[in-house]
This record gives structure tokens, C-alpha cells and sequence, in this order.
């Protein structure tokens, strides 16, 4: 099958190179012309998928990356994944509407499109197939198949991947389902369909809202721990040790990428504007996980009052710039809030993250460093906020004069914890 996935970033290009992989002709249509053209040179901006991996579909002609919606002509099967921001607390589909527009021009009776952004209950029906029937001249589910399928990808995660993680697949008919679920049963190992696209759509909402309220929980029981005296995280290792009834979440320095920082405002949103109602657990959840950068600012703050410093003028070292260990992905990072909390306070901020490509936009003053001895030895304070795997903690912790672990991940007479 001739297959189209819209949108080449951290949802689309996995998935692309999967559908390539088993066979499928792919084309990876994108708008970023310099990220279609790295692709075309067989480099990856990935975790998931390695350069090895898009070079392989690239030689044996599987898969092709472009910038022209021409390219979209002819498809079978096209998947839509492209971002889905918030502007001003309120969704920005624009993204969505203009794939659907494209798609429209291209649109022939038997195909099938899906589409895997996320956004609130109901766009899938009431958005997206609109746009596509106005611009084809066909009918969802009559003249061709349409459905929802929630992407969940997990950057970095070295045991579920696209293909391990099981797929909530979803049609606007029972025709559509089975067309949807046939598509995606050649990619991963096990599909969940379910009711109607309304369903699936509100099934990764949930998802992000459950853990985007637990960690909110545990932000602010680790906040209050502190100023009762009580291991926070010892705690949490004990509940751990409970066998049903207790899932694990830990403190950080709050949340990002695109998934909490704007997914469970999306269902708020949906939920004030149809029924005129707060959901007050994500409200609660974004003010409690939005401010843990100030938070943790403010114990830089505290740490340097106790030894009479000043953050004005003083270097602080930031390990760190990613939203998530082991992975590049520093969108809605609070790594970067951090750093402009502390640039805007008079601090020297420099960073290492071995992770993160230097084309990132980040604050302009702040500095790219690599963490070696003599960078650990010259700066007044070093707040570890991403836990990669690959820094070297000994060489941390042996050289750093004063260490804020927003992780949990160092020990030492040096070392404070969130």
C-alpha cells in the first residue's frame, strides 16, 4: 500500500519507518523543508529510530521524505501527525485543519485516513472529517474510511516502543474500524479498538490527565515533606512496596514535552466550552506542576542564603535540558524556565546536555558547556534537573561545591534533594 504520515517528528517519523520497514511504499510529508532534507540524508533527529533504521528504507526505497503536498497523491492510507499547541489556554488545530485540506486534494474512494494528534473529544468527527469531505467531495464512512488512533509514543523507552505498545485503534463505522485496526495490526503487536473515535480521542486524554495529577500529588507532598522533615522519597519507595493499589510517581522540576504540559487542558478546555463547567483536577494539576520551576529557584535560592551567597552574579550549572532522561525533547522543558528564572536574577547559567542539539532555541544567554572537572570546579551551584544516563554522577558529586538534585539520583554531603 502506497501510505502518507503527515507530520515527520517524534509521533510521525517512528511510525513511518515502521510502515516502511514491513513493506509499505511511505512517503513522510512534512512543511520543515531543512528536517526533510536531514531526512533524505539519512539522519535521524530521533531516539526511536535510529540512523541505521531510516537509512535501511531509504536505500531499499520504502521510504521517502518531502516537503511537497504533491507527493500526497495517490495514497491508500494516510495518518496525520502533526502538533497540536495551546495558544493562549486555548487549542490550536491549524495544524489539523490545513493536513485535512492537503489530504482533501488527494482523497480517493477505499482509502482510509487517520488521524493520531491529540486533541480534545470529538475533533475526529466533528473537524477533521468535515474538512475532508468539503475538499473531496466524499462522505467518511460511505466513501471512504476514516478514524482516530492516539499516538503513544514514549521518547527514550528502551522496552516499549512504537511496536511493543499496545494501539487504541478506532473508525467513524465498523467499516473504517476494520480498516484502521487492519492498517495498524501490520505494525505493532496488539491493537485495542474500541466504540467511536470520541472514545479513543478521550482515552489518551485520560491517560495524560491520570499521570499529569499524580505528579502534581507528589510535587506538592514533596514540598510539604520538606517543611515537616520527612524523607519525601524514602516514603514514596515505601508506598512503592505496596503490591496493589499504589502506582509510582516521583517529584522533578515539573513537567514537559507536549503530552502534560498541554494535553489535560485540551479536555478541560473541551469541558468548559460544551458544559460550562471547571475540571478542577487539571486546573489544580497545571497551577501545582507549572510553578515547580519557581520552586525549585527558590531552593537555589535558600541554599545559597545558608552559605551567604547571592544568585546575582553567582555560576550555576544546569545538568540537564530535556524535558526527559535519555532523550533530546526539551519542548515545554522546565529546564528552560529554569534557566530564565535564573538568567533574568543576574546568575552566569550554563548547561550540559549531551542530549539536546545545540539548534534548540533556548535563551540566547544561556551558555552550552560539556560537563567536565573543571566546569563542576568553577560553578557556585549545580542543579541536576534531566537524570541522564550517560553524565558521570561520581564526577558530579566529587567536584560540584553545592549540588540541588531535583531527581533524586546523587547522595553526598554536597548534595540537596528536591
Amino acid at each position: 500500500m502506497r501510505v502518507v504520515v503527515v507530520g515527520q517528528g517524534y509521533v510521525g517519523l517512528p511510525l513511518a519507518v515502521r510502515a516502511a520497514e514491513v513493506g509499505h511504499e511511505v512517503i513522510g510529508y512534512d512543511v520543515d523543508a531543512p528536517r526533510v532534507k536531514s531526512l533524505a540524508a539519512g539522519e535521524s533527529y530521533v531516539e526511536d529510530v535510529s540512523a541505521e533504521r531510516l537509512q535501511a528504507v531509504l536505500a531499499n526505497g520504502t521510504y521517502r521524505a518531502s516537503e511537497l503536498a504533491r507527493d500526497c497523491g495517490g495514497f491508500d492510507v494516510a495518518v496525520v501527525t502533526v502538533p497540536t499547541p495551546l495558544r493562549e489556554g486555548v487549542p490550536d488545530l491549524s495544524y489539523i485543519e490545513e493536513s485535512a485540506r492537503t489530504l482533501a486534494r488527494f482523497l480517493r474512494p477505499g482509502a482510509t485516513v487517520v488521524l493520531e494528534s491529540t486533541t480534545y473529544p470529538g475533533t475526529t468527527q466533528e473537524l477533521f472529517g468535515p474538512l475532508l469531505e468539503s475538499g473531496s467531495g466524499l462522505a467518511a464512512g460511505v466513501d471512504f474510511h476514516l478514524g482516530y488512533s492516539p499516538e503513544r509514543i514514549d521518547p527514550g523507552n528502551p522496552v516499549w516502543g512504537f511496536q511493543q505498545t499496545p494501539k487504541v485503534v478506532s473508525g467513524v463505522d465498523p467499516a473504517s474500524l476494520k480498516a484502521v485496526q487492519g492498517f495498524y495490526d501490520q505494525l505493532v503487536d496488539t491493537t485495542v479498538p474500541v466504540g467511536s473515535p470520541k472514545e479513543a480521542e478521550l482515552a489518551k486524554l485520560l491517560e495524560n490527565t491520570f499521570r499529569h495529577v499524580n505528579i502534581a500529588l507528589v510535587n506538592e507532598i514533596a514540598m510539604f515533606a520538606r517543611h515537616l522533615d520527612i524523607d519525601v522519597w524514602q516514603a514514596i519507595d515505601a508506598a512503592s512496596s505496596k503490591p496493589f493499589g499504589f502506582m509510582k510517581f516521583t517529584p522533578g522540576p515539573g513537567v514537559g514535552g507536549h503530552c502534560l504540559p498541554i494535553d489535560p487542558s485540551y479536555l478541560s478546555w473541551r469541558v468548559q466550552r460544551e458544559l460550562g463547567q471547571n475540571f478542577r483536577f487539571v486546573e489544580l494539576a497545571n497551577d501545582i506542576n507549572s510553578h515547580m520551576p519557581e520552586y525549585v529557584t527558590r531552593r537555589l535560592i535558600d541554599a545559597f542564603n545558608t552559605r551567604r551567597r547571592s544568585v546575582n552574579g553567582s555560576r550555576v550549572l544546569l545538568l540537564g535540558l530535556a524535558y526527559k532522561k535519555n532523550t533530546g525533547d526539551a519542548r515545554e522543558s522546565p529546564a528552560l524556565r529554569i534557566s530564565q528564572l535564573l538568567l533574568d536574577m543576574g546568575a552566569e547559567v550554563r548547561a550540559a546536555d549531551p542530549h539536546v542539539v545545540e539548534s534548540t532555541k533556548i535563551d540566547a544567554r544561556l551558555v552550552r558547556v560539556e560537563l567536565t572537572e573543571q566546569e563542576l570546579a568553577e560553578a557556585d551551584a549545580v542543579v541536576l534537573l534531566t537524570d541522564h544516563d550517560s553524565y558521570d554522577y561520581d564526577l558530579v558529586t566529587a567536584h560540584a561545591r553545592l549540588v540541588l538534585d531535583t531527581r533524586h539520583r546523587l547522595t553526598g554531603p554536597n548534595v540537596e534533594v528536591l
